[in-house]
């Protein structure tokens, strides 16, 4: 029985949405159950359509993106879950500047910026998400973050049907460690980053370095990169793997014995059991060492 704010959005979009859709394969980690609901945003007729209808309804709102940061539970998810389409992808660059949509993959606008010429985004070839979900999280690596070089964002609250897409400051999107002041129900539709004068053959090599570096000491497979946030001036992978907790498991998830700070799950296996072994995890490591860490992977339940 889906809640009536779902059923209602349904009837709002009609052929626009489909009922039943598996989320959970939409996620790096590739397990986990249905959305009630689901729309692919194909073109600015969908996105208005969606803003609507969840304005008019109520219902809850998930925005999947390129989920890599999301864990969906077995049972799924009971409301709306939402996705930007190749529209939304599009890249450019003028002189300095790079403006990229929401849907548009971290590692692609790093090698089409090294390409052109412009350094300072070489390390997003490592990210494996999308340009909204990266602002969303103020995703980062190798020493750098998001909110380094990013000027501004073109956001959409989609809970707000009379609202209009409204260009946000970096200086007013609250970034901090893994965090902005993005909220769930608002769309990253394009975002606008500064990039500094680079050498394309030193930018590729720069690329080619950090994608062996992670290649050798992160794991492949089904996962979503580091599970927990790192506590101040200490690392979780330290901390889970002081713990001796590599190769723990449960069922069809285990802590990678590469890296103690990501979690595998089997082909076909279940998100209820990734979700246990973090749940473990966390507690293992605040009895053993008072550190309570933070998760970072968002659980999509009810």
């Amino acid at each position: 029985m889906i809640p009536e704010s779902t059923a209602e959005a349904a009837r709002q979009l009609g052929a626009r949405a489909s009922l039943g859709v598996p989320i959970g394969p939409m996620t790096t980690y590739r397990v986990g159950g249905p959305a009630a609901l689901f729309v692919e945003i194909t073109d600015e007729a969908a996105l208005d359509a969606v803003a609507g209808a969840v304005s008019d309804t109520g219902v809850s709102v998930l925005v999947v993106g390129k989920g890599s940061n999301l864990l969906v539970a077995d049972a799924g998810f009971a409301g709306l879950a939402v996705r930007l389409g190749e529209y939304f992808a599009g890249i450019a660059i003028d002189e300095l500047v790079v403006r990229a949509g929401g849907a548009a993959s971290y590692p692609v606008v790093a090698r089409r910026s090294a390409a052109a010429g412009l350094s300072g985004m070489e390390w997003a070839v490592g990210i494996p998400g999308s340009v909204g979900g990266a602002v969303r999280m103020n995703a980062g690596g190798h020493g750098a973050e998001t909110k380094d070089r990013l000027v501004c964002a073109l956001l959409l609250d989609l809970g707000d049907g009379s609202a209009a897409p409204r260009r946000m400051p970096a200086a007013d999107l609250e970034f901090s460690y893994r965090h902005s002041s993005v909220r769930p129900a608002e769309l990253v539709l394009e975002a606008e980053y500064e990039l500094a004068p680079g050498d394309p053959e030193a930018a590729a090599a720069r690329i080619s370095e950090i994608v062996r570096w992670r290649r050798e000491n992160q794991p492949g497979g089904q996962n979503a990169g580091s599970v927990f946030t790192n506590p101040p001036g200490d690392s979780a992978g330290r901390l889970i793997d002081a713990a001796g907790l590599k190769g723990f498991r449960i069922g069809s998830a285990a802590v990678s014995a590469k890296h103690a700070n990501f979690i595998q799950a089997d082909q076909d296996g279940s998100a209820d059991d990734v979700r246990r072994v973090i749940d473990s995890v966390h507690q293992t490591v605040l009895d053993r060492t008072g550190v309570d860490l933070a998760v970072e992977v968002r659980w999509i339940s009810g």
